[in-house]
């Protein structure tokens, strides 16, 4: 935001705020806001930081965190063993799965990693 209101000012532009009662046309107005804006990255900065935290104590804890998988180990590496045997087709295998072609693919490259 301070950025797009430098660029404003050098074309000549002056930003007034009617709800906030900022006009960077003025000294006062100028100050306010670059406050404000200081203080709204203050803000995203410890959200961030305290985010980071309870991430590293959750992993801390054992806790990954995001979307269980939709199958169980053995059974990605079943789907991986027909999709390597090349006797069912893709979407064969993604139908008796129950998964569709990008998580097959994901599995796949998830096995092929590990080995």
């Amino acid at each position: 935001m301070i950025s797009i209101v430098g660029s404003l000012e050098s074309r000549g532009v002056e930003l007034e705020s009617l709800h906030e009662s900022i006009n960077t046309n003025t000294s006062s107005g100028k100050l306010y806001f670059h406050m404000f804006g200081a203080l709204a990255e203050f803000e995203r900065n410890i959200i961030s930081e305290r985010t980071k935290a309870g991430l590293d104590a959750a992993r801390a804890r054992g806790r990954l965190g995001g979307r269980p998988k939709g199958l169980s180990k053995a059974k990605r590496k079943h789907a991986v063993d027909l999709y390597n045997a090349k006797e069912k087709s893709i979407k064969e295998i993604c139908e008796l799965m129950n998964i569709s072609k990008p998580t097959l693919y994901k599995y796949v490259e998830e096995f092929n990693f590990q080995n």
